[in-house]
């Protein structure tokens, strides 16, 4: 789910940019930094939890009224009706069609739901929502001038100097639901070993005012800052997907093991809840997400929308290379070297050598498995005998 609109924070920029070392991202992190001289170092540290992410371009937007839970999950994919002030949660808005419209990371307070969201996002978001209220007592606000979000993996975000934003005596402090599978949720990827374990990751709300003073803090030594790369990097070696890089306008949750965290596929109905249901109890996906494995003898590193491509073999031929996909992300990885996410055809088996084309070059890439190729047709539906088959009685 891409876009094109400027994130709000590009005009000026985040105060973390005046930082000694600061590098200024682009494309869609435009306003916050990529790195302070050092990724892979910043990979560790953040990794450690002893480091902060700059996420202020991102947008934040909250709904306030007593029918704001029931709402939201009358229209999206996550069950919302039992949250619990300071519960984290994430959850979907689909198309009719079931295709991916909006990410949203959700926190409710017990007075207001807070969204986070890609700050390019936010308009299309707001405006939606907006139109969908009717007469409910809901009310839609954007907060992205007041409050800023900043990441972490410390175990207690708390004990950082970064004083969560309490506006209605809850912090707002989000916790990814990635690192297990969700109530309701369900996993295609396989049960062992899955990166997204140890991926405990937590974005704290503060009054965008303080970020001044996290600067400082930052300059003085009492905080550490990762950037943009170390995260993305880290992000992507747990197979975690980024709607705004990893999704667009023809994906469903199947294809990037969304149902994980955050799909319920028992509760009630909801835009797109047929397609959710019909591919996952009776068909496939038709793309899957897979982790490649980069030769990086060249130094080329893929960009977003890169094409793959895989050998196709044919008897007593010479295999035949044919686009599957393209690389939605990319990173280099301080232990894994340069790893990428990329959509491919949910046909190409698991154990194609695939082939980047990059910069006028041709890049090797192995595959790990997320979304295998078998994901989906989970309903156990007895086949009916063909015609002509005598069926014997019992």
């Amino acid at each position: 789910m891409t876009t094109t609109a400027e994130p709000l924070a590009a005009a000026a920029g985040s105060p973390l940019l005046e930082l000694d070392g600061a590098v200024q991202a682009d494309g869609i992190d435009v306003g916050v930094a990529a790195h302070y001289g050092s990724p892979n170092t910043e990979q560790r540290k953040l990794l450690a939890g002893t480091a902060i992410v700059d996420l202020s371009h991102r947008g934040v937007l909250s709904i306030a009224g007593p029918d704001r839970l029931t709402w939201l999950n009358s229209m999206s994919s996550q069950e919302l009706r039992g949250l619990t002030p300071g519960q984290s949660t994430e959850t979907l808005l689909l198309d009719p069609a079931g295709h991916l419209e909006y990410a949203i990371a959700l926190i409710d307070d017990g007075v207001e739901s807070w969204l986070l969201v890609e700050a390019a996002e936010l308009p299309g978001l707001q405006a939606w929502l907006d139109r969908m209220r009717f007469t409910l007592r809901v009310q839609v606000v954007d907060h992205t001038l007041a409050y800023a979000t900043i990441g972490t993996m410390a175990a207690d975000p708390a004990a950082l100097p970064l004083g969560p934003a309490s506006p209605n005596g809850v912090p707002l402090v989000w916790r990814d639901p990635w690192s297990e599978v969700a109530p309701g949720g369900w996993q295609y990827a396989a049960d062992t070993d899955h990166p997204g374990a140890a991926w405990h990751w937590t974005e704290v709300l503060i009054p965008r005012s303080s970020l001044p003073a996290l600067r400082d803090a930052i300059a003085a030594g009492t905080v550490l800052a990762a950037g943009i790369l170390a995260l993305e990097a880290l992000r992507i070696a747990a197979w975690r997907p980024r709607g705004a890089l990893d999704a667009d306008e023809r994906t469903i949750p199947h294809e990037l093991d969304w149902l994980r965290s955050a799909v319920h596929l028992n509760k009630g109905c909801y835009r797109g809840q047929e397609t959710v249901a019909k591919v996952h109890n009776l068909g496939h996906p038709p793309r899957r997400l897979v982790l490649l494995h980069l030769d990086g003898s060249d130094s080329v590193l893929p960009a977003h929308g890169d094409e793959v491509q895989g050998d196709r073999f044919v008897a007593n031929a010479a295999p035949e290379r044919r686009t599957v996909g393209a690389i939605t992300s990319s990173a280099i990885h301080y232990e894994l070297g340069p790893i990428a996410l990329a959509v491919i055809k949910r046909t190409v088996p698991g154990t194609v050598t695939l082939h980047v084309l990059s910069q006028g070059l041709s890049i090797t890439a192995s595959q790990e498995v997320i979304v295998p190729e078998s994901a989906g047709s989970v309903a156990e539906i007895p086949r009916l005998p063909r015609l002509g088959v005598r069926v014997p009685r019992g």
